[in-house]
């Protein structure tokens, strides 16, 4: 083994050990804030609705910093159809998930893009370069649809792989309206799920989850068929 691969080697330990720590801090704030609940999300409302007529504003600036602090969506956006009703509350929702995406994303691409860049190596990195600048806006309202995929982490993800930006906010608000309005009409309608707004919501919630398992099914064969010819062309 020469003195270079000697060196390359070093560096792929150094990008690795970044890329777990990095991993494992999102996995903690994950245990701490959904599992050890350490944030009280009833009194973070009552303090919110407390401001008044700038209650929404607050919501969407308190709401996406709490969703990149890994607390979960559906909860969030329940909060928001309780306090402003399905209409106004579903912008606010909506308002969130975008500054939610877009400051995941950001802190993803500062803390983890050299890492993940160096652990793919150039060529790999490369390819993956190609597909996000054809695909990467889609890619990310295609994740918005996938049932149970925790939107917190794929962002921090998307951003990790260099996805920029304007697509993480453009693809988080078209991916994520049809949930932004099933969760937050559920929380508008908790004190009488039977009610037809109720039922609208569980109705565009399945039709959205079977949507995305068949996309994201697609989307993954696809990826490899591409990633298989791109291999042989070069071979």
């Amino acid at each position: 083994m020469t003195d270079n691969d000697d060196l390359a080697t070093d560096r792929r330990w150094r990008h690795g050990a970044r890329l777990a720590v990095y991993a494992a801090f999102l996995l903690g704030m994950f245990y701490l804030v959904a599992v050890a609940r350490v944030i009280d999300i009833d009194a973070v409302r009552a303090a919110i609705e407390a401001t008044g007529p700038a209650a929404p504003l607050v919501y969407v600036a308190v709401s996406a910093l709490l969703g990149a602090a890994l607390v979960p969506g559906p909860i969030l956006a329940g909060g928001s159809g309780l306090l402003f009703g399905p209409l106004l509350g579903t912008f606010v929702t909506l308002g969130a998930t975008v500054g939610t995406a877009t400051l995941c994303a950001f802190l993803g691409r500062r803390a983890g893009r050299r890492s993940a860049r160096g652990m793919l190596g150039a060529e790999r990195a490369e390819r993956i370069d190609a597909q996000i600048a054809r695909r990467g806006l889609w890619a990310v309202v295609g994740q918005r649809f996938i049932p149970g995929a925790p939107d917190a982490l794929a962002s921090y993800t998307f951003g990790a792989f260099g996805v920029p930006l304007w697509q993480m906010a453009v693809g988080a608000f078209i991916g994520s309206a049809p949930r932004a309005f099933v969760y937050t009409a559920l929380g508008a309608s908790i004190g009488d799920l039977s009610a037809p707004l109720a039922y609208t919501a569980i109705t565009v919630w399945c039709v959205v989850a079977i949507i995305g398992a068949f996309a994201a099914h697609r989307g993954i064969r696809s990826w490899r068929r591409r990633d298989r010819d791109t291999e042989s062309t070069q071979a």
